[in-house]
């Protein structure tokens, strides 16, 4: 078996402890982020940053279906580290100040233990690029939601 990684970015025209705390708001703002891969959402501990225990199903591909129990926990500030009870994958969101003054850089990276084998081949060659549309949806959404926001505060 091998590691397989799939990493986006992208630039939020937002502050970095607004969109963190977006990400972070699992009983709230977080299932509004998810793209139509994720489905059976529930926060099933806690709701804010660490100590959330939440479950979803993530649908990658047509025949494959991950039931995933993410423990979060927040190593260091402005990271999220989710880790599957149910398999290796560990996924680490990362805020940090972006290029432009009130903005923010916002990386996801997701780990795993990949399969052996042909279908261990097929893994590593597709899923990260998968996954990365997936996580570039939900940032997508998360640059709306924090952007919008923003704006709103701005114009108070």
């Amino acid at each position: 078996m091998a590691q397989v990684e799939s990493t986006t970015q992208r630039e939020i025209a937002a502050r970095p402890e607004d969109v963190f705390d977006a990400l972070a708001d699992y009983s709230g703002t977080r299932g509004r982020l998810l793209p139509g891969q994720f489905s059976e959402y529930e926060v099933r501990e806690g709701g804010d940053g660490k100590g959330t225990l939440v479950h979803w199903r993530l649908q990658a591909t047509s025949k494959r279906v991950r039931d995933c129990l993410m423990e979060v926990d927040e190593p260091m500030e402005g990271q999220l580290v989710e880790r599957d009870r149910n398999s290796s994958m560990v996924t680490t969101w990362t805020v940090t100040p972006g290029s432009a003054e009130g903005a923010s850089r916002v990386t996801v990276t997701t780990e795993w233990e990949g399969a052996g084998g042909v279908g261990g081949f097929f893994e590593r060659a597709f899923a990260p690029k998968g996954l990365a549309r997936i996580h570039d949806e939900l940032l997508a959404n998360l640059a709306a939601e924090t952007e919008t926001e923003t704006e709103g505060r701005a114009g108070a």
